[in-house]
């Protein structure tokens, strides 16, 4: 949990990434694979290895939108981000016990969305949202850039060595069950990008 110290939170991807971290020609080369037969499930496994890549690191490969729900505002004055890195940050709600949203204003903000975790320091006179669960709402836009070429070469290697595990792996599991299989030592190549838990 990075919004506070505890708060109850939750995090959804609003829409899926538009593209993925590496593509098919990439994956013909690593596995010296000559033809495309195996590209539906190439490409079922990027984006499993994909997301196993975000889970471990908490970072957002491909650009996207997320949406931060918290029930309350921390104690503290700063909200820290759960998903890096942050490009922009696009709207804060609050709602009152009625649920009606009140808006609060970027500007009176200040942001570090450089830092790790990334993190917004609210003003004074932010008021304690009055609704019990899901009080507040924070929309931002969170990955490297939209293409596979602004994904840093180490996140795009980790998920070409994944895919490429699972492939030789194909014949003796299930697909689901093949996906739950993690290299050796990945964990660790992931740990210089992994968003820190405070």
């Amino acid at each position: 949990m990075l919004a506070g110290h505890g708060e109850p939170m939750s995090l959804v991807e609003l829409e899926p990434p538009q593209s993925e971290p590496v593509d098919l020609a990439q994956l013909h080369m690593h596995l010296r694979l000559s033809h495309s037969e195996e590209d539906p499930l190439l490409t079922r496994l990027i984006v499993a290895a994909r997301e196993q890549v975000e889970l471990i690191t908490q970072r957002a490969l491909i650009s996207r939108p997320f949406r931060l729900y918290l029930d309350q505002l921390p104690s503290e004055p700063v909200v820290r981000l759960p998903k890096a890195p942050v490009s922009s940050l696009q709207s804060i709600t609050l709602y009152d016990e009625d649920g009606e949203p009140q808006a609060l204003s970027l500007e009176s903000l200040r942001k570090d969305l450089a830092a790790n975790p990334p993190r917004l320091r609210l003003p004074a006179h932010a008021y304690t949202p009055g609704k019990a669960a899901n009080g507040a709402e924070i929309d931002f836009l969170a990955g490297y850039g939209a293409s596979t070429a602004s994904v840093p070469a180490g996140l795009r290697q980790a998920v070409i060595l994944l895919v490429a595990f699972w492939f030789e792996r194909r014949l003796g599991e299930q697909e689901e069950l093949l996906c739950s299989l993690r290299p050796h030592g990945l964990v660790e190549a992931l740990s210089p990008y992994k968003v820190l838990r405070l």
